[in-house]
């Protein structure tokens, strides 16, 4: 089977070509990050207009890259949900139409199952079951996956996800957009321990998160360095940036070492944009060596959001005959992961 895959959630405009046999023959990926660097943050009637205009172009640069044509294709598949209901549309409608007038199936694709399943398009794909990490802008999970659609939700964030600690710490440093990316890059300049900041919830039971009070922990620092008259301090900045990754790091760590001692599971996957930080790597591959845990990343490129990571979860749901049975298209703002069921089962 050969799929094309369209993901258009957020600001990113992507499309990707699968092959069942041949693995990803292109993908090709569209960044609004200028469009929306000059508002500090997604505008999303902007990124809804910005996706009409990438789309096709991309699906016909994919195919091209891919040396396939449309009637080559076995199925088109596309994210449904989560995200911001009027992008969605924009991939959701293409995807419908392009199915329709090739007369193949639509496979609407949770967004998330599609970061859970990225690291299947490497080279060393991740066993069943193990425990994932989910960690974005929007979501931080850890989940125990026993096979595609079965999914045990063990703990999440109760407020802000890591990836919004992240970009609401770099903002009130005023640290341009993205910011986490760029705070990741001034922590590397930040001296380790001048800012002890709170690892929320590491100090109780289970496996739920919570960053707010990070957050707020930040700001007073922030509103403190300025009335000292240091808030421009550039080794201070840097110190403050560290202390914030250094308390995501140990808390995103300590949580994730917890699940896996008590499931006793071996193989660890981590997934979405957050698992590009490398601080984070390197602290939760030391701890994987350490307990005999096999961990598995998706390369840089498919950390953050993708269109291959789309057609992968595609594929796997359209080789077992789970797709659209009608014209309906499907575009979901909110879809809780825990819905999400295996091919064939009731519900």
């Amino acid at each position: 089977m050969r799929i094309l895959g369209i993901e258009s959630s957020c600001d990113e405009s992507a499309a990707a070509v699968l092959d069942e046999h041949g693995g990803l023959l292109a993908h090709e990926l569209f960044s609004q990050v200028d469009l929306h660097r000059l508002y500090g943050g997604v505008v999303p009637e902007l990124a809804s207009r910005d996706h009409v205009q990438r789309l096709l172009p991309l699906v016909r640069q994919a195919l091209a890259r891919a040396g396939t044509t449309a009637a080559q294709l076995d199925g088109v598949a596309y994210t449904a949900g989560p995200g911001l209901v009027g992008a969605l549309l924009t991939g959701a409608a293409l995807g419908h139409s392009l199915a329709y007038a090739l007369g193949v199936p639509a496979v609407p694709v949770h967004h998330l199952e599609g970061h859970l399943l990225a690291p299947l398009l490497e080279d060393r794909p991740p066993p069943f079951p193990h425990l994932a990490l989910l960690v974005s802008g929007g979501h931080t999970m850890l989940i125990r996956v026993s096979g595609l659609g079965e999914y045990a939700l063990l703990g999440e964030t109760r407020d802000d996800a890591a990836g919004e600690a992240f970009d609401k710490s770099a903002k009130l440093l005023g640290l341009p957009y993205p910011g986490g990316p760029e705070l990741a890059r001034l922590a590397e300049e930040g001296q380790p321990g001048e800012f002890d900041f709170p690892r929320p919830m590491l100090d109780r039971p289970g496996y739920e998160f919570s960053f707010s009070g990070l957050k707020t922990a930040v700001m007073l620092e922030v509103r403190a360095a300025a009335a000292a008259g240091t808030a421009q301090d550039a080794q201070r900045r840097a110190d403050i940036a560290r202390g914030v990754q250094d308390a995501i790091v140990a808390t995103l760590v300590g949580k994730t070492v917890r699940a896996l001692d008590h499931t006793g599971l071996q193989h660890l996957v981590v997934a979405g944009g957050v698992s590009a930080n490398r601080a984070l790597r390197t602290a939760l591959e030391a701890a994987a060596r350490e307990r005999g845990v096999e961990i598995y990343f998706p390369r840089l490129e498919f950390c953050t959001d993708n269109a291959a990571m789309i057609a992968m979860a595609g594929l796997a749901r359209l080789k077992q005959g789970d797709f659209a049975g009608d014209l309906a298209i499907m575009a979901r703002a909110q879809w809780p992961l825990g819905s999400l069921r295996a091919p064939g089962s009731p519900g």
